[in-house]
C-alpha cells in the first residue's frame, strides 16, 4: 500500500503513519501527565487542523481527561472565558496564536506551543517569524519526543468538551460522561451508518475540528485506520483535488460547501473523478432542496444528511432517496433515538403541526454544562432536551424544520447568537440600541444584519460599527450588512420587533416572511 492509500495523517506534503502517531500520542500522555494532567482534568486546545491536534486528542483520551478545542477565531475575552470556565490546567496552543492567549491567561495554566505549520502558515497569509515556537517555550514536537510512552492501563475514554454558545451567546462548554461498554451499541449506529465510518476509509476534514461533528468524525476516522486528510481551510476545487488524488470515501461537510462547489466551472466540476465517494453526509444548517438535488446529481445518492446537535449528537438519518422523496426533511429517527414535537405546555402535538423540537438518544453517554447543571435541566423534558428549533412530523415520522425558537443565526454551518454581538455594539460611544438578525444569503444560507440607533448627536457609519465587532469578537461574528435608523420598532414592553426589521430582507429574496 502506498502512502496515498495508507492508514495515517496528512497535512500538506507531511504524512504520519496511524502506528507512529499512535506512539507520539502515548508518548504526549507521558508528557501530559507529567504536568499533572489527570482523570476528569481539562486541556484546551487552541490549534486549527493540525496532525498535533489528533496527538493531543489522543493523548488526553488514555489519561480520561478532557480535550478541550478552543474556537481559533476567538479573540482574549473569548479565549479567556473558555480557559477560565472549562479549568483547563494545560493550553496547547499554535505559535502564531500564542500571542493572544498569552494576554488572557488564567494564573497557573501550563502553556505548550506546537509550531504553525507551512500550509497552515501559507493559507492564512502568516509571517514566519510568528509560526516558529519562541524561546523559552516548551516546543511540543521536542518536549512529547522526550518522553517514554504512556504503558498504564488507559482511562475509560471522553469526547471532547466541545463549546457551544447558549441563548445569552456566553459558550457553554458540553460535558460528556465516559464512553463505556454499555454506550458501543449507540456508537456504532452513529459512527457506522450516520457518519459512514470504518476501518480503512479516506476522508478529507473539511471543518474545523473545534466544532464538534468534524471533531467526532476526523478524530474516529483516525482511529479506525483511515487516511485522513486535513485542510488549513476549505476550497472547493482543492477538495476536488483531493477526492481524486487520495480516491476519497467518506467526507463530513455543511450546505455552504455544496453551493461552493456548485458555484464552480462547469468545466472545472467536470475534470475531477468523485467515483470513490461512497458516503457524503451534510448537517449544522439548512440545505435547500435545490441545492442537495443537484449535489446527488452531480455526486450521485450518496449525499446524506442527520440532524442532532453538540448536546445530543445525530438522532435522525436521511438518505439521498429519502431526501428526493420527501424534500426538507432531515429524516427518521435512527436506532435508539426519539423525536417530540411539543407544544408551548410541553404537550405533544399531532402529525404536521409545528412546536419545539425534544430529542433524545438512549445508550449515548449524558452531558452537561460544565458548571451550569441548571441550564442543562432547562432545556430537558422528560428526560429529551431541546436546543429551541421548532419543526414538525409527518404522518411517516419524518422530521422537517421550520424556524427556531431563539433568534440564533445559522451563517456557513456556524452558530452565531445576536445577544452577544448586540452587546458588543452596545459599548460602541454613540450607539442607543441595536437589533442583530439573520438574513438569507444563497451562499451561507443566512448572514447577519444590524440595525443601529445611533444618539441625535452621534457621527457612526456602518463601517464604524463592524469595525468596532472585528475588534471585539470573532470575524465571521462581524455584521455583513449595517443600517442606521432613528427609532427601532418596539413592543409595549420594550423588546424590538425583530420580524418588522428582517422582514424588508426577506421580502427582497422572494422568500417567506
Amino acid at each position: 500500500m502506498n502512502e496515498r492509500e495508507a492508514a495515517g495523517i496528512r497535512s500538506g506534503e507531511r504524512f504520519v503513519p496511524r502506528e507512529e502517531l499512535l506512539g507520539q500520542a502515548a508518548r504526549a500522555t507521558r508528557a501530559l501527565a507529567s504536568l499533572g494532567v489527570g482523570e476528569g482534568d481539562s486541556v484546551a486546545l487552541l490549534l486549527r487542523n493540525d496532525i498535533a491536534f489528533f496527538e493531543a486528542s489522543y493523548a488526553l483520551a488514555a489519561l480520561g481527561a478532557y480535550a478541550v478545542p478552543v474556537n481559533w477565531h476567538f479573540q482574549g475575552d473569548e479565549i479567556a472565558h473558555v480557559l477560565s470556565n472549562s479549568g483547563a490546567c494545560v493550553l496547547v496552543v499554535h505559535a502564531d496564536l500564542l500571542p493572544v492567549a498569552r494576554n488572557v491567561l488564567p494564573p497557573g495554566v501550563e502553556v505548550v506551543v506546537v509550531s504553525t505549520p507551512e500550509e497552515i502558515a501559507a493559507a492564512y497569509g502568516l509571517e514566519a517569524e510568528v509560526c516558529s515556537v519562541p524561546r523559552g517555550e516548551r516546543d511540543w514536537d521536542t518536549w512529547v519526543t522526550a518522553h517514554e510512552p504512556w504503558d498504564r492501563p488507559r482511562k475509560a475514554s471522553l469526547a471532547s468538551m466541545i463549546y457551544t454558545s447558549g441563548t445569552t451567546g456566553r459558550p457553554k462548554g458540553v460535558r460528556r460522561s465516559p464512553f463505556g461498554a454499555e454506550h458501543a451499541e449507540s456508537v456504532r449506529e452513529t459512527t457506522g451508518r450516520v457518519l459512514g465510518l470504518r476501518p480503512g476509509v479516506r476522508t478529507v476534514v473539511c471543518g474545523p475540528l473545534y466544532h464538534s461533528a468534524p471533531n467526532a468524525h476526523g478524530l474516529a476516522a483516525g482511529l479506525l485506520g483511515g487516511h485522513v486528510v486535513l485542510t488549513p481551510r476549505f476550497d472547493p476545487e482543492g477538495l476536488l483535488r483531493f477526492i481524486e488524488m487520495h480516491r476519497i470515501t467518506n467526507l463530513l461537510m455543511v450546505p455552504t460547501m455544496f453551493v461552493r462547489l456548485l458555484a464552480l466551472p462547469e468545466e472545472v466540476r467536470a475534470a475531477f473523478d468523485t467515483s470513490s465517494l461512497e458516503h457524503v453526509v451534510h448537517a449544522a444548517a439548512p440545505c435547500p432542496p435545490d441545492v442537495k438535488r443537484a449535489m446527488i446529481d452531480w455526486w450521485g445518492p450518496v449525499i446524506c444528511e442527520f440532524y442532532g446537535a453538540t448536546e445530543s449528537g445525530p438522532v435522525t438519518f436521511c438518505t439521498s432517496q429519502e431526501a428526493l422523496e420527501r424534500p426538507g426533511t432531515v429524516g427518521r429517527p435512527i436506532a435508539g433515538a426519539c423525536v417530540r414535537i411539543l407544544d408551548e405546555n410541553g404537550s405533544p402535538v399531532p402529525p404536521g403541526v409545528a412546536g419545539e423540537v425534544y430529542v433524545g438518544l438512549s445508550g449515548y453517554p449524558d452531558f452537561t454544562y460544565h458548571g451550569q447543571d441548571e441550564q442543562r435541566e432547562e432545556i430537558e423534558v422528560e428526560g429529551l432536551i431541546t436546543c429551541g428549533d421548532i419543526g414538525y412530523l409527518d404522518s411517516d415520522g419524518y422530521l422537517f424544520l421550520c424556524d427556531r425558537r431563539s433568534d440564533m443565526v445559522i451563517s456557513g454551518g456556524v452558530n452565531v447568537y445576536p445577544a452577544e454581538i448586540e452587546a458588543t455594539i452596545h459599548t460602541l460611544p454613540g450607539v442607543v440600541d441595536v437589533a442583530v438578525f439573520g438574513i438569507p444569503d444563497d451562499e451561507f444560507g443566512e448572514v447577519l444584519a444590524a440595525v443601529v440607533q445611533p444618539a441625535p448627536e452621534a457621527v457612526l457609519t456602518p463601517q464604524d460599527v463592524r469595525e468596532h465587532v472585528r475588534a471585539h469578537l470573532a470575524s465571521y461574528k462581524v455584521p455583513r450588512h449595517v443600517e442606521l435608523h432613528d427609532t427601532l420598532p418596539r413592543e409595549d414592553s420594550g423588546k424590538i420587533f425583530k420580524r418588522e426589521l428582517r422582514a424588508p430582507f426577506w421580502d427582497k429574496t422572494g422568500r417567506e416572511i
